[in-house]
């Protein structure tokens, strides 16, 4: 059986968290999620404090494991997510899109675990500064928001940098990918991807089928230009007409800025995947059957304890 310090720290059986994913992340997949031994996140995107405090007291009711709720930091409702989390108390709070500092404390001060995300090594020092109990280092390979470094040169340096646990993501989406990470110094790992296409997923069925038949390179990252808003997502009509737009000799940062609003939504919920933003990290062509949760992690840790068992008879 694989232990971590990761597991000791939550409570969890192993070490996998799901990804946050916005309009997808909600507390019925969470809870699936955490009963199946990782830790299940709900994902408070853009949305107000009424949904946040919803979707936990959902996952609550679904489960008496821990789980977690990513907050996007640029939201507008950050703040008044940050205090719903401090009063509902979810195990742990992951945050994205800016500094959690302002908010550490609070958390820490009603038991929250705090694990930010970062893309370089500055962010996780700060981070580790602020407080946090450990950081999920996401190289550019995963979906949606992404940063410059690729996961197998950012995680090996975060180490390096600081004295909290260290999860990888970005391109992890099987044993193989968690057993690497575990060699290159994580403690755990984030997977989002592979959690699009589980039962229990409440995406759109057509978001799904994207995943499923995606192949190695089906995506496709836009916003790159002006920096700032830069995403992964499966190639469809919205992509190829982002790119465009975006390298238009009139497109401004601003206007790139605009292309993107309700995208998401669209596919997500309403299953446009043709004019919409179909989010997935670069191992969706690894991905090519739905399961349950259970389903995937048990495999994964299957997997995970075969490789790393295995990796004796590369040492003479």
């Amino acid at each position: 059986m694989i232990t971590s310090p990761i597991c000791d720290l939550l409570g969890i059986q192993y070490p996998v968290f799901q990804g946050g994913m916005a309009w997808i992340a909600d507390g019925k997949l969470a809870a699936a999620v955490s009963n199946a031994g990782g830790l299940g996140i709900i994902s408070a995107m853009n949305a107000n404090a009424d949904y946040v405090r919803e979707q936990i007291r959902l996952a609550k009711s679904l489960t008496d494991k821990p789980f977690g709720v990513n907050i996007m930091l640029m939201s507008p409702f950050a703040a008044d997510c940050a205090k719903v989390c401090a009063e509902e108390k979810p195990a742990v709070v992951t945050t994205g899109a800016g500094s959690a500092a302002p908010y550490i404390q609070m958390w820490k001060d009603a038991g929250i675990k705090v694990v930010p995300v970062i893309a370089s090594v500055a962010m996780a020092k700060q981070s580790e500064r602020a407080g946090a109990d450990a950081v999920i280092a996401e190289g550019q390979e995963s979906g949606g928001h992404i940063g410059e470094l690729t996961t197998m040169a950012l995680v090996p340096q975060v180490v390096d940098a600081v004295n909290i646990p260290v999860l990888a993501a970005g391109g992890i989406g099987d044993g193989r990918g968690i057993a690497a990470a575990l060699m290159l110094g994580a403690k755990g790992v984030q997977m989002g991807t592979r959690f699009l296409v589980a039962k229990e997923c409440g995406v759109h069925q057509n978001y799904k089928d994207m995943v499923l038949s995606a192949k190695d390179i089906s995506t496709q990252v836009t916003g790159r230009r002006f920096g700032g808003n830069t995403c992964r997502g499966i190639k469809n009509s919205f992509t190829r007409n982002f790119v465009k737009m975006e390298y238009a000799p009139d497109a401004t940062p601003e206007s790139v800025a605009d292309l993107g609003a309700g995208s998401l939504r669209k596919a997500a919920v309403d299953g446009d995947v043709k004019e919409g933003s179909v989010l997935a990290g670069q191992i969706a062509g690894m991905v090519n059957r739905e399961q349950t949760c259970e389903e995937i992690l048990t495999e994964i840790m299957q997997e995970t304890e075969a490789c790393l068992k295995g990796a004796a008879a590369w040492v003479k």
